[in-house]
């Protein structure tokens, strides 16, 4: 596997497993985390189960909109989240929760599937997934 097709992010958020895996699990909690800043999702299809299809739109903050549609590969409550992105840009999505002794670690690694796209797409990738995490974060800080 080509290096320059991954893109890991790591971090330890003060909340359980089961509580970031259920942000996953919730399509309304998702909807409000997922994506970079300043972005809004509109979803169409969400089936939270193996093989379960998420269709649904990114708008960003001028207005533009971006499809997506992916499924959830694997799906180990409390533990790890995969999801085939499963449009262009074709990747897949792999976060892995651990528990520590101060809330979760959360592993958030994106492979995609073509070095170029990858490499086209890396400085915008790495710090959205850093966003991710950060509108995570919040969401759940609102949660509790």
């Amino acid at each position: 596997m080509d290096h320059d097709t991954i893109f890991r992010t790591e971090r330890t958020l003060p909340f359980s497993p089961q509580t970031i895996y259920n942000a996953f699990a919730s399509a309304e909690i998702l909807a409000n985390w997922w994506g970079p800043e300043g972005f809004a999702n509109e979803f169409e299809t969400f089936d939270f189960q193996v093989g379960g299809r998420w269709k649904f739109v990114m708008v960003g903050p001028d207005g533009a909109r971006y499809p997506n549609q992916s499924v959830f590969t694997e799906l180990e409550p409390a533990s790890r989240v995969v999801v085939r992105h499963d449009c262009k840009p074709f990747f897949t999505l792999s976060v892995q929760l651990a528990e520590v002794a101060v809330g979760t670690q959360v592993q958030w690694v994106q492979v995609f599937d073509d070095v170029q796209m990858a490499r086209a797409v890396k400085a915008i990738v790495e710090p959205a997934n850093e966003q991710n995490l950060d509108r995570l974060t919040r969401a759940l800080v609102q949660q509790f």
